[in-house]
């Protein structure tokens, strides 16, 4: 017995990883605006980086989502739709 079916094929992109580049970039990018302004004495320059770091990282993290998205959005309107042809066989024979 076979069954026809027609489905769309598409190379969708995987949300985490972009999240977790965005991430990264946003780390890094408040790493260097950060060490392009001298550092308050009082505070320290790991804490100005820490505080910086909590807008950054989750700056990176939604532009990387959106990225992902508009991605995504794209490669669903290069979808190609295909028809597949499914064929059911019998049960395996069990050994004993």
């Amino acid at each position: 017995m076979s069954e026809k079916r027609e489905v769309s094929i598409r190379r969708a992109p995987k949300l985490p990883v972009f999240m977790i580049i965005g991430g990264a970039v946003g780390a890094l990018a408040t790493l260097i605006v950060t060490s392009l302004f001298p550092a308050d004495k009082a505070i320290g320059f790991a804490a100005t980086l820490g505080y910086f770091m909590l807008y950054g990282v989750p700056i990176g993290v939604a532009l990387g989502a959106i990225l992902g998205l508009i991605l995504d959005r794209v490669a669903s309107r290069r979808a190609k739709t295909v028809t597949v042809e499914r064929e059911v066989v019998g049960d395996p024979p069990v050994i004993e």
